[in-house]
């Protein structure tokens, strides 16, 4: 099965019907599709009643490839990874993580002080507790 991209906006173009293909031909290019790729792990941000949690998807590495430390309220995660000399010839790579940096400004009520991180099967987690007085904003309120 042959699988044809289906351009609806030929119709539009019909003093120019090759404009549109030399432009679409620049940026379908792998050169620049490789370029424009993020170079930093995609990240997700969640809160349960006792934790902020954060999920850094970065395949690759290994724990000692981390480090994570706070600075007042900034969390930074960052990884700096030698490369290695291997005989393999990649055509396409797109989690190649040799360096980056990701900050996080910790909201004040979050306990810098009780903040855990594991990684496992390429999921960087880290979990920020909260102080005592955010847990206890929460309340049902009675409807009368």
């Amino acid at each position: 099965m042959t699988l044809v991209k289906f351009n609806n906006n030929r119709g539009n173009n019909a003093l120019l019907p090759g404009f549109n293909d030399v432009f679409e031909s620049i940026f379908n290019d792998s050169f620049f599709n490789e370029r424009m790729v993020t170079r930093v792990p995609a990240v997700n941000i969640s809160e349960s009643s006792d934790n902020y949690h954060i999920e850094l998807a970065a395949p690759g590495l290994k724990k000692q490839d981390f480090k994570i430390n706070v600075d007042d309220n900034l969390l930074n995660i960052s990884v700096e990874q030698q490369t290695e000399n291997n005989d393999r010839k990649y055509n396409k790579r797109e989690y190649s993580y040799n360096s980056f940096v990701r900050s996080f400004t910790l909201p004040d009520l979050a306990d810098n002080n009780r903040i855990e991180a594991t990684y496992e099967d390429g999921i960087l987690k880290i979990d920020v507790a909260k102080k005592e007085e955010a847990k206890s904003i929460s309340r049902q309120i009675e409807l009368k």
